[in-house]
């Protein structure tokens, strides 16, 4: 068994925790609402702005023996530059204001995932990064374009509104092929097991983000542009 099929058996209890959140159940069942989706894009928004922070810190953080995988992180910042602004860009296509977007606090969830990623690289290992890699493209590829058809269809949004879901969900699938051959390179065990063991915690923090997306929906709706210019 390669090391890339024994991450993914060995997080498939972890992933599952993940994939039964409700929001996404409802969400393929067509019981989604705006408020549903902005919510989505909003902590979406907020987790995606610090990839390339990240990574660049992962970057650094590599010994030499490591440079090829340093060089694969190069090519990661390059694909992942400016995608933030393809969420905002969503946000505005949905009817909303994205400069006030940028100013909302990311639920509490969502910001422990972020500090854990930073904590990661920081003070055990900047390989157990790729433990988030893994959990972020394996599920768009299990999920983004599925999702997008779902809520398009039921709120009547143009697929301008979807760039990120859309993008995703076809960008991954060549993303995660690219990070089986360097899951595949790593051999060292305790190297693996960190690895493995940051997935699982990274399937349990962004399963929290959506556990936290529920039909009440902590985040209401953000205010339309013109409510916002008017002040109302």
């Amino acid at each position: 068994m390669s090391f890339y099929e024994q991450l993914v058996t060995s997080t498939s209890e972890q992933q599952k925790y993940l994939l039964t959140a409700p929001i996404i159940n409802r969400c393929f069942q067509g019981d989604i609402t705006l408020d549903d989706y902005l919510s989505f894009l909003l902590e979406a928004y907020h987790h995606v702005k610090h990839t390339v922070p990240l990574l660049m810190n992962v970057g650094a953080k590599l010994p030499e023996a490591k440079e090829w995988l340093r060089v694969a992180v190069g090519e990661y910042i390059e694909e992942e530059m400016g995608h933030q602004e393809w969420i905002l860009n969503d946000i505005a296509c949905c009817g909303f204001d994205k400069e006030l977007a940028r100013t909302i606090l990311p639920a509490p969830a969502t910001e422990m995932m972020v500090a854990y990623a930073y904590d990661m690289i920081n003070r055990i290992n900047p390989l157990g990064f790729f433990g988030m890699v893994h959990v972020l493209e394996g599920t768009s590829i299990n999920l983004a374009d599925k999702a997008a058809d779902t809520i398009r269809e039921k709120l009547g949004l143009p697929r301008k509104a979807f760039s990120y879901l859309y993008s995703h969900g076809a960008l991954d699938q060549d993303h995660v092929k690219f990070f089986q051959g360097l899951m595949n390179k790593i051999t060292d065990p305790g190297e693996q097991e960190i690895i493995i063991h940051s997935a699982r915690m990274f399937y349990r923090l962004y399963g929290d983000i959506f556990r936290n997306l529920q039909a009440e929906h902590g985040i209401p709706a953000l205010p339309s542009e013109a409510a916002y210019a008017t002040g109302q």
